[in-house]
């Protein structure tokens, strides 16, 4: 394997599947499956999921919601995906940990650096909930900091695109795709990957990001392998 430790990047919406909001059963399965995949490997996974299939907090601002009241809710959102994840991978033999950066003892441990990387050295999958535990801040903003605090070696972040395109894709026919970019580029260009908080902080720290399509089979085994999918993003 290319990478030992790596940090999994998920969106709440990839939870959705064909719904138009909540979480398909039939996705979370597939997505264990393909952790389940390469840890049997020895890689040591962490993962952190967005909320945005149940709640999100900018659109709460928009529809007058205070802002924070309304981050907030979109933390608890990405606990809930969390246990649910947890439970999936779990039901395919994978051990994990689920750990918050709000306080819900019942539920989850509360982040602990040391205690994330132990976990990680035993094989164990640890799932990050809460985001950073402060309004304002991405989901991406918090796979960066985590990714940066456990040491990994990369950044996946999966989505339903193959990589970064001159424009989307899925609008723009005439859209091409990028295999390798630099920090720079991407800034120069304007392209869209992550908020630029969660981008800044990750090129500052020369932690590598890879955006590549979590919904086709075998492709994160393959891109822990060092196989040339999706686009990647360094220095």
């Amino acid at each position: 394997m290319k990478y030992k430790r790596i940090l999994l990047k998920l969106s709440g919406e990839a939870l959705m599947g064909s719904r138009q909001y909540g979480i398909d059963p039939e996705r979370l399965a597939e997505y264990a499956k393909d952790i389940k995949e390469i840890t049997d490997l020895g890689v040591e996974v962490a993962i952190v999921i967005g909320g945005g299939n149940i709640f999100r907090g900018v659109a709460g601002a928009m529809a007058g919601m205070d802002r924070v009241q309304g981050d907030h809710m979109g933390m608890l959102a990405t606990v809930i995906n969390g246990l649910a994840l947890q439970n999936a991978l779990e039901d395919a033999n994978v051990k994990t940990r689920l750990q918050t950066a709000i306080k819900i003892n019942e539920v989850a441990e509360p982040f602990i650096r040391r205690k994330a990387m132990s976990h990680l050295r035993k094989g164990r999958v640890v799932i990050f909930g809460g985001g950073t535990g402060n309004p304002y801040f991405t989901t991406d903003s918090a796979a960066v900091l985590r990714a940066i605090e456990i040491e990994a070696d990369v950044i996946l972040k999966g989505t339903r695109v193959d990589g970064i395109y001159t424009a989307d894709p899925e609008k723009d026919l005439n859209a091409v795709k990028f295999d390798h970019i630099t920090f720079d580029d991407v800034l120069r260009k304007g392209l869209k990957v992550m908020d630029t908080t969660a981008f800044t902080l990750s090129q500052e720290n020369k932690l590598p990001i890879i955006v590549f399509d979590m919904n086709k089979k075998g492709n994160l085994l393959k891109v822990v392998s060092g196989e040339n999918i999706g686009t990647k993003v360094n220095l």
